[in-house]
């Protein structure tokens, strides 16, 4: 939009912006707020419910447990809700501002009811708010499912989900809505994680023990999120236990984990820290000294990670509060032998230290100052020869989210963010120890990042609510100077107290982008910022769905959406990434599209609960120098994705789990011919690959049975419990890549053919683990 056009556009927006603040104005009613938490810890509850038994008023906690919930002056019977917690209702007497803080005793104390009125709240809430696209998950509910080794994977529990896939067998990447892995904006307690990923992608960073709950943004984007295109992973930590101190922990197959929790002042401040470590790398370690006497033998490389997690949350008065979060995590990989070493080490840190105030009942504010930082460093050495390879990415963020409700109509929220991104790209060096090498090459960038947005959640009537927002967004980097208008907007009509139709709208601006020459996402790949010659990348996505509460246990939902993106980044073909000083010569530049419908059914009363998700769906992509210009589908382009998760209360100390997936195969590229070509002497020969469109083939299909069993233990102290899974049941060889092997005639040696040969990961892998905490 440009001229006149824009500027009423604008004018447009500010008048419903200040149609929040004259309704406030305007009224004359009291106000109920407080605080909910846990009985047993004391943290905060987040996103719990609190509302006017038997009506449809009623709001959400925010992110510091706060409610607070306007009404006329009266007698009212207010209901607190939360799932796996007791279903708490208070009579309040409203005469003047009230401030009526609530502990709820978690569900295992009471069976029943209780349990199934929290559910019936929660699939309430599904029905009444505009946002749509957005799939939450605790801690709890993960640690229920099999998993591969017995490790408990949030995100590959998201990947669960529909409209979510993985990058193919054992990946915790995210491919959301034919998205790509650097298309999510991924933040842990509101710092930026860069690679969400260890054991090159097989296990996520998040460590279950620390993790409070997950909330993930497929699409109606809030308007302070920014900077990706496809979706927002928003992690939480654990504040800690603020009433006495905890010990928790697990011993699995390949790794170990370690929690400690407790007040630091008892109800008033708490700490959390947490830790893992594999020990894989200690088991071959001990194979390979056993076999050292064997000239024949090749050590086995090593490989390890672990990660750390700590928070500090302070309760510095009744309106303000601080926490400081925190994480380290690293990944290695060493092969040494007499002749050639091979270290190869990456991981983030992050950091962020938030300050909460409540200025009154209605009004809020977050401060936040974050650091992220991820690297990686490869190193070889080869008798005189070194050579390393590195590559960071730094940010600094310094962001301010205010919340100002008004009136029950209307949920105002503005803030703004600004990030200083330091980049240091493909950084190469090779050395010899007589100096007759020495060569280096590599680029480092600077680029600031900001946003300013506000938004609007207006409740018209009891049926219709319209969420509006807009964020301008801006990216500077060597001179040049980025902005981009989001709008968004999202509306729902509730046709019966059973019934919802939604829709939004969103577009988002990405202003760094990832730069890899494989398929897949690994530790070597690039983050690149926005510059004169490569410019930000933007999506448009369109969604309607349907959601519908069925005998009111079941939640049926269905989406359809359409997404838009250009300015789409990828490599030519052959293009060198490492230690290129001309990196953007080798960079092309195109559209894509993705679209699709989601269909969703999920039961969370009785002793059987769970879901069933299918998405049918297509993603393109259309580069002028890829391809000859024809439009071809992406690496995860998957046309069929389905999941069946199942949960049963087999009694007070058994649950029983089982998780089916079944998806297309990947797409992906092969030859269909090959020339030989021979020197004069019939001696040297060169093989040349003919392909066709580009990712024409596809992988057989994907599909596995998972099985799992918890088993409740009756320790003398605290509570301890024994995990057994059973990952792929029926032994499902899924395809991992392809590759070809040569054929040779036996008597002349000549090449005479290929054939494809499938790679499989995973067999069918028993595990059991032991959870304890006292």
């Amino acid at each position: 939009m440009r001229g006149p056009e824009s500027r009423r556009f604008l004018l447009f927006l500010l008048f419903l912006f200040l149609l929040p603040f004259s309704a406030a104005w305007a009224q004359n009613r009291v106000t109920l707020g407080g605080t909910l938490r846990s009985a047993a810890t004391g943290e905060v509850l987040i996103g719990a419910s609190v509302s006017v038994a038997g009506t449809t008023t009623g709001v959400e906690t925010n992110t510091n447990g706060v409610y607070t919930l306007p009404l006329d002056p009266g007698t009212y019977q207010i209901q607190f809700s939360y799932i796996g917690f007791q279903t708490l209702t208070r009579e309040v007497v409203l005469t003047r501002n009230t401030r009526l803080n609530v502990e709820l005793l978690e569900e295992a104390s009471q069976l029943g009811e209780v349990v199934v009125e929290s559910e019936r709240n929660t699939f309430q809430e599904r029905l009444s708010t505009p946002q749509m696209s957005m799939e939450t998950l605790s801690s709890r509910e993960a640690k229920l499912l099999p998993a591969l080794f017995g490790e408990v994977d949030i995100i590959k529990t998201l990947q669960l989900k529909p409209g979510i896939q993985s990058g193919g067998e054992g990946s915790s990447g995210l491919f959301v809505r034919g998205g790509s892995s650097d298309q999510n904006l991924v933040l842990l307690d509101d710092a930026l994680v860069y690679n969400p990923s260890h054991l090159f992608g097989f296990f996520s960073v998040f460590n279950p023990d620390a993790v409070r709950g997950v909330e993930l943004y497929k699409g109606g984007f809030p308007a302070q999120f920014g900077g990706r295109l496809s979706s927002v992973l928003d992690v939480k930590l654990r504040d800690g236990n603020r009433k006495e101190h905890d010990v928790s922990g697990g011993i699995g197959l390949i790794a170990s984990r370690l929690s400690v929790e407790g007040p630091i002042q008892k109800d008033k401040s708490s700490f959390l820290i947490s830790g893992r470590r594999t020990y894989v790398d200690v088991f071959t370690r001990l194979i390979n000294k056993s076999q050292e006497s064997d000239p024949e033998w090749s050590p086995i490389p090593d490989y390890y990670f672990y990660d750390f997690n700590a928070k500090a949350s302070f309760e510095l008065g009744p309106n303000d509060r601080l926490f400081l979060s925190g994480y380290y995590g690293r990944d290695f990989f060493k092969f040494n032998d007499e002749d050639f070493n091979f270290n190869f080490n990456w991981g983030n840190k992050v950091g962020s230290a938030r300050w909460a105030h409540q200025f009154s009942s209605r009004f809020f504010v977050n401060t936040t100052f974050s650091a992220s930082n991820y690297e990686y460093a490869i190193k070889n050495e080869l008798d005189i020869y070194s050579f390393s390879l590195t590559s960071n990415i730094t940010d600094l963020t310094l962001k301010s989210d205010f919340e100002y409700i008004s009136s029950e109509h209307h949920h105002l929220r503005f803030g703004a963010a600004v990030t200083d991104h330091r980049f240091t790209v493909g950084r190469l060096e090779a050395n010899s120890q007589d100096g007759t090498v020495n060569i280096g090459a590599g680029n480092k960038y600077r680029g600031q990042e900001y946003g300013v947005y506000a938004s609007d959640d207006w409740t018209f009537s009891p049926a219709f609510t319209l969420s509006y927002g807009l964020r301008l967004s801006g990216f500077y980097n060597d001179g040049k100077n980025f902005l981009g208008l989001e709008p968004r907007a999202a509306a729902s009509y509730r046709f019966s107290e059973t019934l919802t139709l939604k829709a939004n709208y969103t577009r988002m601006f990405q202003y760094v982008h990832l730069i890899s020459n494989s398929g897949a996402s690994l530790p070597t790949d690039i983050w690149y910022p926005s510059s004169p010659g490569v410019k930000p990348q933007r999506s448009d996505q369109y969604t309607l769905g349907l959601t519908k509460l069925y005998k009111g246990k079941y939640l049926l939902s269905t989406e359809a959406y359409y997404k838009k993106m250009n300015r789409q980044l990828d490599l030519r073909d052959g293009a060198e990434i490492f230690g290129n000083n001309e990196l953007e010569q080798e960079f092309v530049f195109g559209t894509g599209d993705s679209y699709g419908q989601e269909f969703y059914v999920e039961k969370k009363e009785g002793k059987t609960t769970g879901w069933i998700g299918y998405t049918l769906s297509w993603s393109n992509r259309t580069f002028p120098d890829i391809n000859n210009g024809r439009t071809f589908p992406t690496r995860f382009d998957r046309r069929h994705d389905v999941s069946v998760v199942a949960i049963r209360e087999v009694s007070k100390r058994v649950n029983a789990t089982a998780t089916f997936v079944y998806g297309t195969g990947n797409a992906y590229s092969l030859p269909v011919q090959r020339f030989i070509f021979q020197d004069v002497n019939g001696e040297d020969f060169t093989v040349i690959p003919v392909y066709p469109d580009r990712n024409s083939f596809r992988l057989a299909a994907y599909h596995r049975l998972d099985l799992g069993l918890v088993y409740k233990l009756r320790p003398k102290r605290g509570t301890s419990d024994l995990t057994f899974s059973v990952y792929n049941v029926y032994n499902r060889r899924n395809p991992y890549f392809v590759y070809f092997e040569t054929i040779e005639d036996e008597e002349t040696k000549q090449i005479t053919g290929f054939v494809a040969k499938q790679v499989s990961l995973f067999p069918v892998i028993p595990s059991v683990t032991y959870n304890f905490k006292f």
